[in-house]
């Protein structure tokens, strides 16, 4: 069904396919500007919007609240089983978390993961997120209804990195997100299903991941011991001067740019080195770090 990975891949990104996929509270919209780089490079972009997704201002689905980061996962993989070839994927904040699990059932040929939510068996005694959803855990049942910030907790600890005049209009482009998916990735150790468990063992491509080091929502220090789980399969570098919109923010142009080279000339080297290593026992926890 699908090719090759080298084979996949032509000069300048012809004959690519790569899929953007979105994070909390965000739309297809948010990736605009790599759409369009992309495109220009002579990808294939397939940009899906995760279940639900809602107009800006308008009533949420009613299921939405209870949504499963799962219910995403496998909306992707069906949308990734009827495209002609493996994509490579660039994921943002939870959709980095997708991009990893995808990968984990062997889905793309390889992903970038921008500011990733991390994924289960990683602690974070962090401030920055206990303050940033302090009003959502506290509301009461939260992992069953849909969840929107207010703008103040946006503008300081999600949108920082965009200059101040650009913050109110991004927040009305944000629609709410699944009280359920919030519970699954903040709260991992409570949930049954271990939505969010991914085992490096499981992915056998190249993953690349990119935090800003003004990220207040997925500090550095996390994505740093998520990437040392795979073990020599996943590389991290740290973003000068980003926060955590990276597809928006000033200087977007130089991560999709990094984002290319990654897939067009680290990546295949990467993925012809990478042995898979024997498969841990099904549903063990990666280590709690």
């Amino acid at each position: 069904m699908y090719g090759d990975f080298d084979s996949d891949l032509r000069p300048g990104g012809e004959g690519r396919t790569v899929m953007l996929v979105h994070g909390m509270w965000s739309r297809p919209s948010a990736w605009d500007n790599f759409r369009a780089f992309f495109e220009a490079r002579g990808y294939r972009v397939v940009v899906p919007a995760l279940r639900h997704r809602a107009e800006p201002g308008a009533e949420p689905h009613p299921e939405l609240g209870v949504t499963s980061i799962a219910d995403y996962a496998d909306d992707l993989a069906a949308e990734i089983r009827n495209l002609d070839r493996k994509p490579v994927i660039i994921g943002h904040s939870m959709g980095g978390l997708l991009a990893q699990i995808l990968a984990a059932r062997g889905l793309v040929h390889a992903a970038v993961c921008l500011a990733p939510a991390h994924c289960a068996g990683y602690m974070s005694f962090d401030p920055g997120p206990l303050w940033i959803f302090r009003h959502q855990t506290l509301s009461g049942r939260f992992w069953e209804r849909p969840q929107l910030p207010t703008f103040e907790t946006m503008r300081y600890g999600i949108l920082n990195g965009l200059p101040k005049a650009e913050r109110e209009a991004m927040y009305a482009t944000l629609v709410p997100e699944s009280g359920r998916a919030f519970f699954e990735i903040a709260y991992w150790f409570f949930d049954r299903r271990r939505a969010t468990l991914v085992n490096p063992a499981d992915v056998s491509c190249p993953l690349l991941m990119l935090t800003g080091v003004n990220d207040r929502l997925t500090p550095v220090h996390m994505t740093k011991r998520v990437v040392e789980g795979y073990e020599g399969r996943a590389s991290f570098e740290t973003l000068p001067g980003h926060a955590h919109w990276l597809p928006a923010e000033p200087g977007w142009e130089r991560i999709a740019e990094r984002t290319a080279a990654f897939f067009e000339i680290e990546a295949p080297a990467l993925a012809r080195r990478i042995a898979v290593p024997a498969l841990a026992p099904a549903g063990d926890l990666v280590p709690v770090r």
